[in-house]
This record gives structure tokens, C-alpha cells and sequence, in this order.
């Protein structure tokens, strides 16, 4: 299920306390998310799910798998309360679909050289994260992905972003939303505080000054 919404999602990773989790939705972030992956940044569910009572009402939550059972996936994100569960590596389209059919929403992590330009490469997935490392070389590789219109999944900008280059890509191309981790923290698993809200602030910015057309509206209605 997609989300009606007119404004950018700025969706924060790798969060692994509550005053991060808090403070980012309190500087104006759309959804924070928990790594539930072998990671620096890898949490327990149960540390999750307090976490997640006590988020403010209209915060989204997310929960990240990696090579995790579909029958998992789903008691994990319904017994905390997720709103999304994200997927990052293989899955087959029969294990997708049985996790859309339990849960509410699935964010689906592809690599740069995706093949996405046919339709809707992945029915099962609500939107689609590009790229699905955090590196920045793989994130200039998606650019061109990011400005086409054939496009019929919206596209969140993943790995690679950080406060100094947010700007620039919501600017100039049209993004449903934003995903950062590494991008704004001090050490792994920990957010930078100024750099959390320059990245936030910029992301913004960029999205209310945008050069392009957004395309929200058309997104949803597909």
C-alpha cells in the first residue's frame, strides 16, 4: 500500500536508540528504520519495538531484512507494529508476494544497474530503493534512473546520500523520498546531531525550491 502524501518522505536508518529515533522524527523526518541484519547498525526486535511505542504519532517505522523467512519478516513487522519492512538482497517474486500480502507496505532495495524500465518490474514492491549500497559512486550511477519518466515505481534515494549532496539530487530529480545512514552520523550507529538536521533542512529546501516536476500525485494513482 502507497501513502498519500504531497511531501517529500525522509526516511532515517540505522537507528539503534530512542533519542536518535526522536529526534529525527522531531526535526521533521517522515520514518525512521531498524536494521534487523547482521550490520553495525543491527538491532533486536524487542529494543525495536520499544522504541516504536514510543514514537509520536504519525511516525512511520521500518523494519530492514536481508536474507531473513518471509514467515519472519511478517511476525516481526506485525508484532512490533512496523508500518513498512524494507527487503535488501535475494528474494524471489513468490516470497515478496506473500510477505505484501501480511504486511502494509514493502520498500524493495535494487542495485544501480536494475532493470526497471518494463512496466512494473517488481509488483509485489510499493517503492523501489536506489541504490542498495551506501556508497556514493553507485548513487551518481542511478541518476539516470531517477530522471526518467517511464519510471512507474516511485524511487527512494538510498545508499550515498549525506547532508553535503541531499540538495542537489531532490533538486534536480524526481524523487518520492530520501533515505540516509551512514551519511549523517559520527560513528556507526550513531547520529550526528547537525548533520541529521542539515541533511533534514536540505532535503526540504530542495524539495520546496525544486527544478523539476514532482510526480506524487501520478505515482499514487497508478
Amino acid at each position: 500500500m502507497r501513502l498519500l502524501r504531497d511531501d517529500l518522505f525522509i526516511k532515517i536508518s540505522g537507528i539503534t536508540t530512542e533519542e536518535d529515533a526522536l529526534f529525527s522524527i522531531g526535526l521533521g523526518a517522515s520514518a525512521i528504520s531498524f536494521d534487523f541484519l547482521p550490520s553495525p547498525w543491527q538491532i533486536s526486535p524487542s529494543h525495536a519495538h520499544d522504541i516504536v511505542r514510543r514514537l509520536p504519532s504519525g511516525a512511520i517505522s521500518v523494519g530492514v531484512f536481508r536474507n531473513e523467512l518471509p514467515e519472519r519478516i511478517v511476525e516481526i513487522a506485525n508484532t512490533i507494529g512496523l508500518n513498512m519492512v524494507q527487503i535488501d538482497g535475494p528474494c524471489s517474486h513468490s516470497q515478496l508476494q506473500y510477505i505484501s500480502e501480511r504486511v502494509n507496505t514493502i520498500i524493495r532495495s535494487v542495485s544501480s544497474d536494475f532493470d526497471y524500465a518494463s512496466g512494473v518490474p517488481i509488483p509485489e514492491a510499493d517503492y523501489l530503493l536506489m541504490p542498495d549500497v551506501d556508497d556514493y559512486e553507485n548513487l551518481v550511477d542511478c541518476l539516470e534512473v531517477f530522471s526518467d519518466e517511464a519510471l512507474r515505481t516511485p524511487i527512494i534515494v538510498g545508499g550515498g546520500l549525506s547532508d553535503l549532496n541531499v540538495a542537489d539530487v531532490v533538486q534536480n530529480y524526481a524523487v518520492w523520498g530520501v533515505d540516509v545512514r551512514s551519511g549523517v552520523e559520527s560513528t556507526p550507529g550513531v547520529k550526528d546531531p547537525a548533520r541529521l538536521g542539515a541533511f533534514i533542512g536540505n532535503a526540504k529546501w530542495a524539495f520546496e525550491n525544486s527544478l523539476v516536476p514532482r510526480r506524487n500525485d501520478e505515482w499514487f494513482s497508478l
